[in-house]
Formats: C-alpha cells, sequence, structure tokens
C-alpha cells in the first residue's frame, strides 16, 4: 500500500474545479501521448539491444527512427481527419495533427548498417546490434 500522495493528481484535480474549460478533451480520437507516454522496454544481449516502444494509433509511415552513434531518436507524427459522406451536411469539422518525439541513449555506439526496425499492432521493435570496438592496437608506419 502506498501512502503517499501523487502531487500530479492533487493539483491537477484542484485546476479542474477552478478552469474546467481549460481541460476539456477532443471530441474524438486519442491524444497525442507525451514523450514519457511512450513506453519503452530495453534489453541487451550480448552483441546488441532490443527496444520495444508502444506508439498505437499511428501508421508506420508516420514513424521515423534516428540513431547517432548511441543516442536512438522516435518520432511520431499523428493525424487525425474525419470524413463525411456526399449527402451529409458537416456541422462541425475537428481535425487533431501532432508530433512526439523522444530519445534516449544507450550504454554503447550502435552499428547503424545492421540496425532494424519492425511495426506491428501498436509496438514498435527496434534490433540494434552494438558496433564491434576496432581490433586492438594499431601501429602507424613512419615514413
Amino acid at each position: 500500500m502506498n501512502a503517499l500522495i501523487n502531487r500530479g493528481n492533487l493539483f491537477d484535480d484542484f485546476f479542474r474545479d477552478v478552469a474546467p474549460g481549460f481541460y476539456i478533451k477532443p471530441l474524438h480520437g486519442d491524444p497525442l501521448p507525451s514523450p514519457a507516454q511512450i513506453k519503452l522496454d530495453v534489453k541487451e544481449s550480448n552483441g546488441s539491444y532490443t527496444v520495444q516502444a508502444e506508439i498505437p494509433g499511428v501508421s508506420k509511415d508516420e514513424i521515423q527512427v534516428s540513431l547517432d552513434g548511441n543516442v536512438v531518436t522516435l518520432r511520431a507524427e499523428v493525424k487525425q481527419q474525419d470524413s463525411s459522406a456526399k449527402d451529409e451536411k458537416v456541422l462541425r469539422s475537428e481535425r487533431y495533427f501532432g508530433a512526439v518525439s523522444r530519445s534516449f541513449q544507450l550504454p554503447a555506439d550502435i552499428d547503424q548498417t545492421q540496425a532494424k526496425a519492425k511495426y506491428d499492432m501498436g509496438v514498435l521493435t527496434l534490433t540494434l546490434p552494438k558496433k564491434q570496438p576496432a581490433a586492438g592496437v594499431q601501429r602507424l608506419a613512419i615514413d
């Protein structure tokens, strides 16, 4: 049992009571997740890292993965649109556009040429092989 009060919930409840109009949710669709809401599982094996990120409600064409040394950046764009039939009169139309990104650092550099990504059922799975260190000490010839 956790007897601690979560400060975020206490203040959120207070401000909902004081200014309820500020917290109005969209009529449809899920709001865009904050970077902290992109849940990650990172696993390490001898030669690689496996990352699983939950990014539901986004097509794979709208997800970008960037690798820079040992830094991984995930970016997703959400585009939700209402559609109407030919015989309908539109009284109100709302569209939701937005982007979210999250970066994290791994302990070792990634071999970008061997990295793979797969997106299935709202889960992005990255297989990121570790970059092999240079083979021992290299001697330079002196001219």
